[in-house]
């Protein structure tokens, strides 16, 4: 079952019907099996660092992180100032995504607009516990959450 927040906007309740079991994906084109290799999902690729890489080329600050299934790259989420993680997945088109937060493994297809659950991800999983959410620590401002997309 899903663990974690999902993305803004998701009712983890309504899409309960699309989740995985075990290893892979279900796959609406497969009509409901599950499916243990996915396109766009890369299982042995490891995360870009440990914070979002837009925000650290920008100086920038971030809410919650967002790993790409498919190259690793480490972007922040649609909350975030910058929302790096959408952007990435645009720009490169790179749809899936899971969450690199600590306690949550849920994905997300932006192609479309529903969670699943999926593969394990080759470690780290998460980001490191002592990294502050939002962060980093230095660069988030007193009145952060005034800058929150919601």
């Amino acid at each position: 079952m899903l663990s974690g927040s999902p993305p803004a906007g998701q009712n983890p309740d309504l899409l309960t019907h699309r989740f995985a079991v075990g290893k892979g994906v279900v796959s609406p084109s497969h009509g409901g099996d599950v499916v243990s290799t996915v396109p766009g999902i890369d299982p042995d690729v490891a995360p870009s660092g440990s914070g979002c890489a837009g925000c650290e080329a920008s100086a920038g600050w971030w809410f919650h992180l967002r790993r790409c299934a498919q190259c690793g790259h480490i972007g922040c989420c649609d909350w975030s100032p910058s929302q790096h993680a959408s952007a990435h997945a645009r720009e490169q088109d790179h749809p899936w995504i899971r969450s690199y937060e600590p306690g949550e493994d849920w994905f997300y297809n932006y192609a479309d607009d529903q969670l699943y659950e999926g593969p394990d991800l080759a470690p780290p999983l998460h980001h490191p516990l002592e990294q502050p959410t939002p962060g980093p620590a230095d660069r988030v401002p007193g009145d952060w959450q005034l800058h929150l997309h919601q």
